[in-house]
């Protein structure tokens, strides 16, 4: 099923579980009555790809009602037929899902790292742009890090790959010494002066990403 509520996000079974969903080996299943109890909605939750299936019967007849899943189909009647079915699966998403922005394991131990070490985890700061998020120090507010996803050619690469890349900050006087167009960028959407970018493709290794994470995470302490 494609629906915008889901991109981005994978179901978490704990959640799906006390949030009331029955459990069948790898699938999900959620019922509830809508449009005062006239339909029975169903939602069906593979926990294997987080593939999401939904059905709403006319509990006066028992058959199947699709109109609300028909763009041109258009009326009063269906319009809050429409709303209230796409009001169940956003509550659902919101309280049985997680990000899953970042593929990489790079990303993954990076993730893992800055949460075990710091406590802090990535904010999603931009509606329109939901593959960015940031760091942030909980004393000043100030970020130190940013994870982006994008095409290499933005750095510079003669390719139209996707990739995800990390910002950080850095000291100036250490910054021209280290860009070398390979493996580490002027930094991404950021003071060129002042942040640089890694590709977390493997081209530097997940230990020293932590490593240029912990150097961003002191300079964000100064302002």
């Amino acid at each position: 099923m494609k629906n915008g509520v889901f991109d981005l996000k994978v179901p978490n079974s704990e959640k799906l579980v006390r949030y009331g969903f029955s459990n069948n080996g790898d699938l999900y299943t959620y019922k509830k009555k809508i449009m005062d109890g006239r339909f029975e909605m169903s939602v069906d939750i593979r926990a294997a790809d987080g593939g999401v299936t939904t059905e709403v019967v006319d509990l006066c007849t028992g058959d199947p009602y699709t109109l609300h899943l028909i763009a041109e189909a258009d009326g009063a009647f269906i319009g809050a037929v429409r709303a209230e079915y796409g009001c169940v699966l956003k509550e659902i998403a919101d309280n049985c899902f997680e990000r899953d922005v970042f593929k990489s394991d790079i990303a993954h131990k990076v993730i893992k790292y800055v949460s075990d070490k710091y406590g802090d985890e990535l904010q999603y700061l931009w509606k329109n742009f939901p593959t960015n998020a940031v760091w942030r120090r909980k004393d000043n507010g100030k970020w130190y890090g940013a994870l982006l996803v994008l095409s290499k050619r933005k750095l510079g690469f003669d390719s139209d790959e996707v990739v995800e890349i990390i910002d950080l900050r850095i000291d100036p006087d250490v910054l021209p010494s280290l860009v070398d167009g390979s493996r580490y960028f002027a930094g991404y959407h950021m003071n060129k002066k002042k942040w640089f970018t890694m590709c977390l493709d493997g081209s530097v290794t997940a230990e020293e990403v932590c490593g240029w994470i912990d150097k961003s995470y002191e300079i964000a302490a100064k302002g």
